[in-house]
């Protein structure tokens, strides 16, 4: 038997969803805005095998601004039912959907990402932004050969370096091995070769960069980090010690007040912020 636990929520609170600090890690949440005419007035929907405890009803109310709602959905797959509520999502070039939605708007580079535990469908604005400034970087003349995608989730980012980059080398690490396989599913799905060559996407669980495989591919041109904060500060070296000359590092994770914070200690290893997005959720590109 499957559950549905809905919980209003402001835009805010909706799309702070995915972003690491949700005190049900094993629970698949999305968030949507049922009335574009209402935008700040969005809905929280978390998905359950079992009938939810009251642990986790009082853990739903810290995400949302309002009492949940318990729904039974008898015996129907509740990833799909999650999918359901996963609006495609357009970055750039990027078109980014789960399998409910299978038309493709013409010139745009689609991926088909489930949802899934893993962090990284598109829909938080972490990962857009991130696609966006990739899209941006291509069109401004930025050429890679040697990628890296720190904390990879499912991959999307990394996915979408390849498309940007066919040519080039990418690795994609995440302490979570099930995101690993996640990432190396959905790279099935999406046509991701992977492998150790030119075009080609080596995935590996890894805690930062403490990696052989992560040593061993160094220095790179391009080095993506799609975390939080915290661990953006405390890899802020092993990243610049990880980076080719001139290369480029774009970090996502963090909110609008911490970017001072995060751009500080990548200006001690030599790196100079290029581009400092917009919004709540910025993406910092820094250059060397």
């Amino acid at each position: 038997m499957s559950f549905r636990v809905t919980v209003p929520c402001t835009r805010a609170e909706g799309e702070a969803i995915g972003g690491g600090s949700d005190p049900l890690p094993d629970v698949v949440l999305v968030a949507d805005e049922p009335d574009p005419a209402r935008p700040d007035d969005w809905l929280i929907h978390a998905y359950f095998e079992h009938p939810p405890t009251a642990e986790e009803l009082n853990a739903l109310r810290t995400l949302g601004s309002g009492e949940p709602r318990v729904e039974e959905l008898g015996e129907a797959d509740w990833v799909t039912m999650s999918q359901a509520g996963l609006q495609p999502i357009r970055a750039g070039r990027f078109y980014v959907h789960t399998p409910m939605y299978r038309g493709v708007p013409p010139g745009t580079i689609p991926f088909e990402i489930d949802a899934s535990l893993a962090f990284g469908t598109g829909q938080h604005a972490t990962t857009s932004g991130c696609l966006e400034a990739l899209d941006r970087l291509e069109r401004g003349g930025a050429r890679f050969s040697n990628i890296a995608d720190i904390g990879t989730g499912t991959g999307l980012l990394a996915f979408a370096a390849l498309a940007l980059w066919p040519q080039a080398k990418c690795i994609a690490i995440d302490i979570d091995a099930q995101a690993v396989a996640v990432a190396r599913d959905n790279a099935a799905i999406n046509g991701v070769k992977l492998g150790h060559g030119a075009g080609e996407l080596l995935l590996a669980e890894a805690d930062g960069m403490n990696s052989p495989l992560l040593a061993a591919r160094a220095p790179f041109d391009l080095l993506i980090a799609n975390i939080l904060a915290g661990p953006l500060i405390e890899l802020a070296r092993d990243f610049a010690e990880a980076l080719a000359p001139g290369g480029t590092i774009m970090l996502a994770g963090l909110l609008e007040s911490q970017t001072e914070a995060v751009a500080g200690a990548y200006r001690h290893g030599g790196l100079a912020v290029t581009d400092r997005g917009s919004g709540e959720w910025p993406v910092l590109v820094l250059k060397r």
